[in-house]
């Protein structure tokens, strides 16, 4: 005899075994879910992570010997001037490239030019930055220069540089 009228007991045993299961999967899962977020995790504060040329060459200068740190830091100040004309120069060509992209109807030519123009300033700005450091290493120990060929040296767990 069938619970449910036109079904026979074979398919409706099936059929209420099936919810069964289902259900046990979905309170399951939910259990695991409310589980996992009811328990507290420990979060560190996610703090703005710094990029620019001039912290990296800070935490470049920090890993030298002292004297060599100011030698790095004094040859930055004196390059100031070009290293920033040699960075805006950069960041420029990069909004021509994007005035490109965007304009309507797109010019192939002046997109082919914005990138050549962006790839000649991105190789005026490497040279500029690595004129800088060739000319405080000229000025360094030899212990200054042996830190500056391992830099970035090995890195701890919080990501800073030993």
């Amino acid at each position: 005899m069938s619970i449910l009228p036109g079904i026979d007991g074979g398919r409706t045993r099936w059929l209420l075994l099936s919810s069964l299961v289902l259900n046990l999967l979905f309170v399951g899962a939910a259990g695991a879910v409310a589980f996992r977020y009811s328990t507290p995790v420990p979060l560190s504060p996610v703090t703005r992570m710094d990029h620019s040329l001039t912290t990296r060459l800070d935490r470049l200068a920090a890993s030298l010997p002292p004297a060599d740190a100011d030698v790095m830091r004094a040859e930055l100040r004196d390059d100031a001037v070009v290293m920033a004309t040699a960075q805006a120069d950069l960041r420029l060509s990069r909004d021509e490239v994007r005035k490109s992209l965007r304009a309507q109807p797109f010019d192939l030519q002046a997109m082919r030019a914005a990138l050549a123009a962006n790839h000649a300033a991105h190789d005026n700005f490497d040279k500029v930055v690595h004129d800088m450091i060739a000319g405080a290493a000229a000025k360094m120990s030899v212990v200054g220069r042996a830190k500056l060929a391992e830099w970035p040296g090995d890195r701890t767990p919080d990501n800073t540089v030993r």
